[in-house]
């Protein structure tokens, strides 16, 4: 049997030595692909366009086999092509070489046949793009009950599984759903003994596939199948007497709606601080004072004090014209904000993520300015708590998911509008999407810099506008997987994105998208499971446990680690250290530079797998905590400065 190479994978023998044969991986576009070198290799990679690549720069993660950051290869927008080779010096454990979807670039890695590789492939999400005729290994334990998996993308159409000890074959027809969160699957025969499969990709193309019930990992060689490693790792955190700033608000955005009473405890549960509403303006215009009762409610009843709302049309309609029906739903809604007194901070944005969906900048800002002077002629607004945001940007650093996004950045937008009203815009919002990948959330600091860099830094080093991530979820729009949206998965990503958001102090707002499931878009914190009944999903509880150990200011934090995310807060003489570790390695986690933590019984509690708090040992001496921290989990660590 001769393999074909993965995603046009070719084997180039030469001579008769397996160790001096080069293999091909390519073209990914979301995935893991995990080296064991014995010997010295090199990495060569080489990438070209996918799609909307002169809009969006990347960035791909080499790993140690300690999980430590080895080299983060930095790709910019104006670079569609290119190539790089790095270093894989000799090692025992897997590296691990992440592309994090989604990819707007076809990625090929080269590596020597003597280094043994495996992929792991994203699920529900494409992970490739492939020629005809590619042929895959994958391993099933015994006992285990596995079960092959894929989705159709216009590309490969069948899988074809065949047990290569005794030939039988599972046939796996990949069809269209209505929805993008549904897949085609097939379970496997279990085995009382390790069973070696090969894999045949029908067709070519864009391809998602995937293992459930077993590894999720396929070579082009059989011979390199092999259990991943996870070397423990350690991580020395140092915390800084300095305070970076105050902590955002955290929130979520809510239904245009009273929420049903049987959600009352479960909203109380998340403890949303902020806020995101639309305002329909052909609705308010014809029921005036409609929305005032459910924002007196969420005020009063729930304690958000911060919120920000996108006007639009019915069915949250983006493009509006600067019109009777705009202005008359612009007046209702400052009417209703007066009505509810100076209470706490009303942002508005004046159309939702305009770089996606206006004709043009110039559109954009013309419609813009038109109801930006209707609001400056109600001087009572402003009185009242409100605030004016732009440009409420599909994406800040990247492009939107269009034609022309190259042209349709959020901070380039942002920095227009800044040029020509920014004496009367008090914030700068943005929605961010599509950084599905753990390894990448860092990302989200890097936006949230850039923000801050955009608007400039007072004497105190506060951001001369508040910065309001009013929007963010693992995927945009319905492309949703519920590998993602509704297993712990979700905590993780959240509970990194908090961290990482809010690392510099700059951030006033951060809210997840959206408060419950809806039927085309169940990315919610709350899932429905009938009528009024509603449940919290893993993220909610993340949520619930992150929002327990919050406090009012962020302090400055060193931690060197790469798969483990930590955010110092600090209100008065409490103190909490929060954070995650992202992959099933273990960790032992040590903080330095906390004055008085062993004097005071630090106490440490874990949100796993299992969705379950519990509390955990912490070993303290001389000023120094040190804990056991699994794999995929959450802590807190709290403590009281005497």
């Amino acid at each position: 049997m001769k393999p074909c190479s993965l995603l046009a994978l070719t084997w180039l023998w030469a001579a008769s030595s397996l160790h001096a044969a080069p293999m091909q991986w390519g073209d990914i576009r979301d995935g893991s692909l995990y080296l064991q070198a014995d010997t010295a290799d090199t990495l060569q990679l080489r990438w070209s366009p996918a799609w909307q690549s002169d809009a969006n720069q990347e960035q791909l993660y080499l790993l140690a086999p300690d999980g430590q950051l080895l080299q983060q290869l930095e790709i910019r927008a104006d670079q569609p092509y290119g190539q790089r080779d790095v270093p894989l010096p000799a090692a025992q454990g897997d590296y691990r070489l992440q592309v994090p979807g989604y990819s707007f670039r076809n990625f090929k890695v080269f590596h020597d046949s003597a280094t043994r590789a495996q992929f792991e492939p994203a699920k529900v999400h494409f992970s490739a793009d492939v020629p005809s005729g590619v042929e895959l290994y994958f391993r099933v334990a015994a006992g285990e009950q596995a079960v092959l998996a894929g989705k159709y993308y216009g590309g490969v159409s069948v899988l074809q599984a065949v047990r290569l000890s005794d030939g039988q074959r599972v046939r796996l027809q990949l069809e269209e759903h209505p929805q993008y969160g549904e897949f085609d699957q097939v379970a496997l025969p279990e085995a009382p003994q390790d069973e070696i499969w090969r894999l045949s990709l029908g067709g070519s193309g864009k391809v998602g596939f995937w293992l459930d019930g077993s590894a999720n990992l396929f070579a082009q060689d059989l011979r390199q199948l092999h259990p991943l490693q996870w070397t423990p790792a350690q991580v020395e955190l140092s915390l800084k007497p300095q305070v970076r700033g105050p902590s955002p608000q955290l929130g979520i955005a809510l239904p245009y709606a009273e929420p049903p009473p049987s959600t009352f405890e479960l909203l109380r549960a998340l403890g949303p601080r902020a806020a995101n509403f639309y305002s329909f303006v052909d609705v308010i215009k014809a029921e005036p004072e409609r929305e005032l009762s459910f924002r007196k409610l969420y005020r009063e009843t729930f304690g958000i004090d911060r919120d920000i709302t996108l006007l639009a049309g019915t069915g949250r309609r983006a493009v509006l014209d600067a019109d009777s029906t705009s202005f008359a739903g612009l007046d209702a809604w400052l009417a209703d904000s007066v009505r509810l007194g100076n209470q706490g901070l009303h942002y508005l944005a004046f159309a939702d993520e305009p770089n996606l969906n206006y004709p043009s900048y110039g559109a954009f800002a013309s419609y813009f300015t038109r109801m930006l002077e209707h609001t400056k002629a109600n001087p009572e607004a402003r009185a009242a708590g409100v605030r004016i945001a732009m440009p409420a940007s599909s994406r800040l650093l990247d492009g939107p998911f269009r034609i022309g996004a190259g042209q349709r950045r959020g901070i380039d937008w942002a920095r227009q509008l800044l040029a020509e009203h920014g004496h009367d815009i008090d914030a700068l919002a943005w929605h961010e999407w599509m950084v599905r990948d753990l390894l990448a959330t860092r990302r989200y600091r890097n936006s949230v810099r850039a923000a801050a860099d955009l608007v400039g830094l007072d004497e105190q080093g506060r951001p001369r506008k508040a910065l309001l991530l009013s929007q963010t979820n693992i995927s945009s729009g319905p492309d949703l997987s519920p590998y993602q949206q509704d297993t712990h998965y979700a905590a993780l990503w959240w509970a990194s994105v908090v961290i990482n958001a809010s690392q510099d102090g700059l951030l006033d707002m951060l809210n997840w998208f959206q408060a419950a499931d809806e039927p085309e878009y169940p990315k919610g914190m709350l899932a429905q499971r009938n009528g009024q009944s509603f449940s919290l999903k893993p993220v909610a509880v993340a949520q619930q446990f992150i929002q327990q150990h919050w406090l009012a200011q962020v302090q400055a934090l060193d931690n060197p680690a790469f798969e483990v995310d930590a955010l110092a807060l600090q209100d008065g003489r409490r103190h909490s250290l929060l954070g995650v570790a992202k992959t099933p390695r273990a960790q032992t986690i040590a903080l330095s530079g906390a004055l008085q933590i062993c004097q005071s019984g630090p106490s440490l509690a874990l949100l796993g797998p299992d969705g379950r708090r519990r509390s955990a040992e912490v070993q303290c001496s001389d000023g120094r905590a040190v804990f056991q921290l699994p794999g995929e989990t959450l802590f807190a660590l709290t403590w009281k400065t005497l």
